[in-house]
Parts: C-alpha cells; sequence; structure tokens
C-alpha cells in the first residue's frame, strides 16, 4: 500500500505531451468547424470540401508542429516561447489552410468569420498553453530519484549525476538520495533513510550485478514497486530518456546494452525502406541536377577547382565505397594528414561555408543511394582511418555497419556537428540506439527532424 506520506503520482513525459496535443486539437477542431461552417459560404459548402478542410487541417497542423518542435515540453515551460511559438506556428498553419482551400476549391467566404478564424486561431492556442504552463508550474513534474551505484560506477558517478541532472531534461528528474552499496548502510541510518525514501519517485539502479545489492534495501524495493515507484537500470533509463545507448558509461555491458536477438526485419518496414527510397531518390535527384548548373557557375567564381570530390567511406559489411559531394574545402585541405572537419574549420571556403549551411553539399550522395551503397536513412558513413581509430577505444564500434549507410540518420538529427572522436563516440550511442529501434515509425521521426535540421541548420 502506498504510504500516506508518499508524493502523488506524476505524470510522466508523454502523459503530459497527450494533454497538451488533446487541448490543442480540440482548438484546433472547433477552429475548422468555423472555417467550414460559417467562414464559406454555404452554397460552396459539401461533403468533400468538409473532408478535405479537417483531414488536410489535421494533417498539416500536426506535420507542422512536430517539425518545428512544438510538443518540447521544456520549451513550453517557458512564458517568452510560449507566446512566440504558439502564435508563429499557428499562423502559419491557418495561412496554409487558407491558401490551399482557396487554390483548390472556387470558394467565397465571409470576413467577419474568416477573420476570426485567421486572428483567434493562434490566440486561443496561445492562452491554452498558458495556462497548460502555468498549472505544470503547480502540480509536481520533477521525479526524485534513488541513484545506486557501486564501485565501478563510482568512478563515472558525477558523470552520471550530471547526466540526470543536465540541462537537456532536468525538467523530469533529479536526484534527491544517493547510495553506495560498497559503502553505505541502512543499519546506521534505517530510519531516517526510509523518510527519506516517502519522497523518492524512481530508483535509478547504476551496478554491474544485480546479485550484491543487500539485502537490506532489497527489502524496500518491493515495497516501493507496489507503493508505484519506478524503478529502472541505468541502461533502460538513458535509453528512455536521452534515445541513445550509454556506451561510454557502460562499455563493458555490451549484450545489456544492445538486446540483439536477431530479430527479422518485418516485410512492412522492407517495403517501406523500399517506397521511401524510390521517393526520395527521385526528388532529391532533381533537386541535385537543377542545382549542379548553379553550383558550378558559383563555384567558378568563387571556389575554384574540382566541382566534386570523392572519398571511400566504410559502408554495410565494413567494405568500402566512394562517396560524392560538392567540394566545400580548398584544393589538397589535406595534404597533412586526415582530419575530421569542424563546423568552423579554416579549410571550408566562404561559398563552402553556404553549401554546408543548406545541406547542399551533401546532394551528391544520391549517386551511392542509386548504386546501392547507401540508403536515406541510416548510420552516416565514416572513413576507415577514424573507423579505425574508433575500433580501438570501442571494440563493437563495427556494429553500426551491420546495416547501409545513411544520408541522414538518428544521430545526425539528435546531436550536433561532430569535429573529433570523442563527438563520434557520441554519435555512436544514437546509431546504436537506432539499430536496435529501428522501425517505421523511427524513421519517419528522422525524416521530420532532417527537414527541421536542414531549415534551422542544426547537426551536420
Amino acid at each position: 500500500m502506498p504510504s500516506k506520506n508518499s508524493r502523488p503520482s506524476i505524470l510522466n513525459s508523454i502523459e503530459r505531451k497527450s494533454i497538451l496535443l488533446l487541448g490543442d486539437l480540440l482548438i484546433i477542431l472547433a477552429s475548422l468547424n468555423l472555417f467550414v461552417n460559417h467562414a464559406i459560404d454555404k452554397e460552396f459548402i459539401s461533403l468533400s470540401l468538409k473532408v478535405f478542410v479537417f483531414s488536410f487541417g489535421i494533417i498539416v497542423y500536426l506535420g507542422l508542429s512536430y517539425i518545428l518542435d512544438f510538443y518540447n515540453l521544456q520549451k513550453v515551460a517557458r512564458r517568452r516561447y510560449t507566446l512566440s511559438q504558439s502564435i508563429y506556428i499557428t499562423a502559419i498553419y491557418v495561412f496554409l489552410l487558407f491558401v490551399f482551400t482557396v487554390i483548390t476549391y472556387d470558394v467565397s467566404f465571409w470576413r467577419g468569420p474568416l477573420l476570426s478564424f485567421l486572428l483567434l486561431t493562434p490566440l486561443e492556442i496561445w492562452l491554452w498553453r498558458l495556462f497548460f504552463g502555468n498549472v505544470f508550474r503547480i502540480i509536481p513534474t520533477v521525479k526524485n530519484v534513488l541513484y545506486v551505484y557501486d564501485t565501478k560506477s563510482k568512478l563515472n558517478f558525477k558523470q552520471h549525476v550530471d547526466c540526470i541532472n543536465g540541462d537537456e531534461i532536468n525538467t523530469f528528474y533529479k536526484v534527491k538520495l544517493t547510495y553506495s552499496i560498497e559503502e553505505d548502510s541502512l543499519a546506521v541510518h534505517k530510519k531516517t533513510f526510509q523518510t527519506a525514501l516517502q519522497k523518492v519517485d524512481t530508483w535509478i539502479l547504476n551496478i554491474s550485478d544485480y546479485a550484491t545489492i543487500p539485502k537490506e534495501l532489497e527489502n524496500l524495493l518491493l515495497p516501493s514497486i507496489l507503493g508505484g515507484k519506478e524503478v529502472l537500470s541505468f541502461t533502460s533509463f538513458y535509453e528512455n530518456v536521452y534515445e541513445a545507448m550509454p556506451i561510454r558509461l557502460h562499455a563493458n555491458s555490451f549484450y545489456e546494452l544492445l538486446q540483439l536477438k536477431n530479430k527479422k526485419i518485418r516485410y512492412l518496414q522492407v517495403v517501406f525502406s523500399i517506397v521511401v527510397n524510390f521517393l526520395l531518390s527521385f526528388f532529391v535527384g532533381i533537386i541535385f541536377f537543377i542545382s549542379c548548373p548553379f553550383v558550378w557557375f558559383f563555384n567558378f567564381f568563387l571556389n575554384r577547382g574540382p566541382l566534386f570530390y570523392t572519398q571511400s567511406r566504410v559502408g554495410q559489411n565494413g567494405q568500402e565505397f566512394k562517396i560524392y559531394k560538392f567540394r566545400t574545402m580548398v584544393v589538397d585541405a589535406e595534404k597533412e594528414g586526415a582530419k575530421m572537419a569542424s563546423k568552423n574549420d579554416s579549410r571550408i571556403t566562404p561559398f563552402g561555408k553556404v553549401l554546408r549551411t543548406f545541406r547542399i553539399d551533401e546532394l551528391p550522395q544520391i549517386i551511392s543511394v542509386i548504386k546501392g551503397k547507401m540508403t536515406f536513412i541510416g548510420p552516416r558513413p565514416e572513413r576507415k582511418v577514424f573507423v579505425d581509430q574508433l575500433n580501438e577505444i570501442l571494440p563493437f564500434y563495427g556494429i553500426r555497419h551491420l546495416y547501409k549507410p545513411g544520408i541522414t540518420g538518428w544521430a545526425q538529427v539528435k546531436y550536433k556537428y561532430g569535429e573529433d572522436l570523442e563527438d563520434s563516440i557520441r554519435k555512436l550511442e544514437y546509431d546504436l540506439y537506432y539499430i536496435k529501434n529501428k522501425s517505421i515509425t523511427l524513421d519517419l521521426r528522422i525524416i521530420f527532424k532532417t527537414v527541421t535540421t536542414v531549415l534551422f541548420s542544426r547537426g551536420i
């Protein structure tokens, strides 16, 4: 039974996002109803028009919200962000809906209801989100953590705590109580510990051998679970919160980390990958061929030298292949040896910076996709010299070669521009998460986030 002194149940991030989304959708549906039944002249209203407006409206709103990160709870908590983003995103949405309706249907509008739809919808969304943010300033949103660790974990204890209390997720977890299974004992301060434990919402166990958990601590674990407490291994915690695998902290826990079961890829996933590669190859291929003359023209004046550069990269099953890009660096940029490119690399020409900013330099990789050496979604291919170095540091780095490399991937949309081996190791955490959790849903998230990455110059 839960203790009388235990804290009230805390809604997790998915539950809070669901409440936020439900409120948004109710407002959007009410606005769409106003738009269809009051803003449009009744002689133009038909069943097909209603279906179109409601379907298109919901799809466009959800797409914009995801691309523009409208459901980032930490950002929603900031009042200034809530005002600007709510009005900005919803204004784009109602404008697109209005324009597409005009283009698709020959309709007439009542000015008063139309003006109400265009102006009030962003205001209503802002007021709802302002209310939502204020409510969750009162209701507890931070989960207090009991952090249990052993000697091996203690070496990286501060880093682990930083992970839990870091800026990225400090809205959700905070270390309230710590316990070392070798150094601490409940026999001395059992009553004090039990009192503090009542204020804990989550146990995080960061130990190499669960058999070493003291019996006295284990006796408190089951009542905590029955009392509604959350119990997580550190690997599960890290994976759920960061959507990455903690390889830097658990380099020896290879099998726990990956939990590979040699599951066959479902046929639906294969069909989805084929369709996505075909459609994106066609679309990106057209953009590539259209952009070539313009890049060549500006390259002739601003970046003299070859238009393309090729480089050997390690692909599926460790086999090397040629990758193609528009050249963005000076000629003979690596005359002093191989070196990873950095964001403010002096070797990058002014025109090359423009190409990199808008990801235009990546377009020629479509050639490798057509050749079957790459796909659109997958771990980014790395050069063999760096792969060899990383294999020395992480013996299982080669796991990322299980699939074909991709033009975009989970690491690219989740992490900053990679500049050194440490960044490559960090990106591996995301690559391994993708390999373990590969699915149609995750691929769709990558596609949407790639759009955001290109639009706002994030990632690499």
